[in-house]
């Protein structure tokens, strides 16, 4: 249920801010969303999409963005960039952002 919601969360706000290990987990079940998003019917992504996402707002969004879209690329639509260590426990922290398609000229 955490990871679900991670990546509900990292779809709605496009960059979200967590631990290192969590970020590597998170970001083969996003990108597989977007290539679902991408490469099914609408019908059929809608229904894979919410099995995983817990929010409809991100699915709509995802099949809004990616829809379409001819990224040109099967992976690296996710970037994590390191921040550092929490000051708590030194946990590595990383933020994940989304990558935005090409917009079409």
């Amino acid at each position: 249920m955490m990871l679900r919601n991670l990546a509900t969360s990292l779809l709605l706000y496009e960059s979200i801010r967590t631990t290192e290990k969590r970020a590597q987990v998170v970001r083969p079940i996003v990108e597989r969303l977007i290539r679902v998003a991408r490469e099914k019917t609408e019908r059929e992504a809608i229904r894979s999409i919410n099995r995983v996402v817990t929010d409809k707002n991100a699915c709509r969004k995802l099949i809004e963005l990616y829809r379409g879209s001819d990224i040109g690329r099967t992976g690296g639509l996710t970037r994590i960039v390191p921040l550092g260590a929490r000051k708590g426990d030194s946990a590595s922290l990383v933020k994940i952002t989304l990558r935005s398609p090409p917009s079409s000229l």
